[in-house]
Formats: C-alpha cells, sequence, structure tokens
C-alpha cells in the first residue's frame, strides 16, 4: 500500500532534497525501516536508543499524533500521509 511521507527540511539530506517520499508498508515501524533502506541514517534521527520515537520527533499519520494511536505499531493504510515534525524550543 502506498504511504506519503513528508520529510522536513532537518531530514532532507538523507532524501537528496525531497520533500515528499512514497513508502510501501503496513506499520509505522515497517516505514522507519523502509525509509532506513532507502535513506541510510534516517532511523537513527527517528528512533532513540531504545527502538522508540525520539522525544524531540513528532510523527502524524493523516493529522493525528502517533502518541495518542498506537506509537510505531500505528497501521497505515493506503493513501495515509504520514508528517515527520522535529520539535522546536526555544527561549527568550
Amino acid at each position: 500500500m502506498a504511504v506519503k511521507v513528508k520529510i522536513p527540511t532537518p531530514l532532507r539530506n538523507l532524501t537528496q532534497d525531497q520533500e515528499t517520499v512514497q513508502a510501501q508498508t503496513g506499520t509505522l515501524h515497517d516505514l522507519v525501516g523502509e525509509l532506513e533502506g532507502s535513506y541510510p541514517g534516517m532511523r537513527d534521527r527517528l528512533l532513540d536508543e531504545g527502538g522508540e520515537i525520539r522525544r524531540f520527533v513528532n510523527v502524524y499519520v493523516n493529522g493525528e499524533d502517533v502518541r495518542f494511536l498506537q506509537g510505531l505499531k500505528t497501521e497505515l493504510g493506503e493513501g495515509d500521509e504520514v508528517s515527520i515534525v522535529p520539535a522546536v524550543a526555544g527561549g527568550a
């Protein structure tokens, strides 16, 4: 099943500056593995040492935060859109 993945600017150096990529996958966990296979280094940018989504990375499936779905076990369907959004922090 085809899934559209929106790549944030800080990770586009891994995707040869592509803003979006297509993937064929079943779960978000599978997607991370597929991205790593096509774009080495992606897994380390998205997952921590324990294999969980890094705290400063937000992932959305069709606009819903996967932390409120099933995390990496979230099922993906045909035409779904996955957005990877690095958290932005700042101060005054």
